[in-house]
């Protein structure tokens, strides 16, 4: 038997091109359907309740529930026919997604959503719930350890060499690292990262009331931080 036989015989002659439509492949298909969605509003949740970004987006987060439910209509179209299996490879290869995603932990929560509408598509209920649990419980501990401790960006506009002297010795018991020093005249501006709690500022105010030091400017940074 020739490779062409073979294919001809084993794919296209089978009853993958005349599946029925039965009330038990409905049912299914609304279980997997309606458990995608109630799972993605789980994901929508998490994701308001935990976001620490800049500017909150109703849009990403509304996405998150759509390409979850999107996603699992896919995988249920793919595993039932080998035809639109094979359609959907190449008609999704061809899309380009351009838009920008802001914030790196967003990439986890829409990875987050499109595998969970994979394994609901499949059926794989429990992998979906235990994944969300997994993923909740790294959620609270890593915003717990966040609550430990705010990354500000110091900005200090002073005059004189031993000023700074003095916002060091301020800075003595908070964690803190110098990030840029600028001098115009005789004006020295310094940009300092500082790891402190919000309700721990008697720092800031020994800071200004030195003499020579013209102004102070606390800044909250959203950003990476490498200690």
């Amino acid at each position: 038997m020739s490779v062409e036989d073979f294919i001809k015989k084993s794919i296209l002659e089978s009853d993958m091109f005349n599946q029925a439509i039965t009330a038990e492949t409905i049912i299914s298909m609304i279980i997997s359907l309606v458990f995608s969605l109630l799972m993605g509003a789980i994901i929508y949740r998490i994701y308001r309740t935990f976001f620490k970004g800049v500017i909150y987006s109703s849009s990403f987060a509304l996405t998150l529930v759509g390409m979850c439910v999107l996603t699992c209509m896919v995988t249920i179209a793919i595993s039932s026919n080998i035809v639109i299996s094979l359609g959907m490879v190449g008609a999704l290869s061809i899309v380009r997604y351009r838009t920008a995603v802001k914030e790196p932990l967003d990439l986890l929560y829409l990875f987050w959503s499109i595998t969970t509408g994979i394994t609901a598509g499949a059926s794989m209920y429990l992998l979906a719930i235990l994944g969300a649990i997994v993923v909740t419980l790294m959620m609270f501990m890593l915003n717990i350890k966040q609550k430990q401790g705010n990354i500000y960006v110091m900005i200090v506009h002073f005059t004189g060499d031993h000023t700074a002297d003095m916002i060091e010795k301020n800075l003595n018991k908070i964690k803190h690292h110098l990030k840029s020093k600028t001098l115009r005249d005789d004006t020295i501006e310094i940009a300092v990262e500082v790891a402190c709690k919000s309700n721990n500022m008697i720092f800031l105010e020994k800071i200004r009331n030195l003499e020579q030091v013209q102004d102070v400017t606390l800044i909250q940074y959203n950003g990476e931080y490498n200690g």
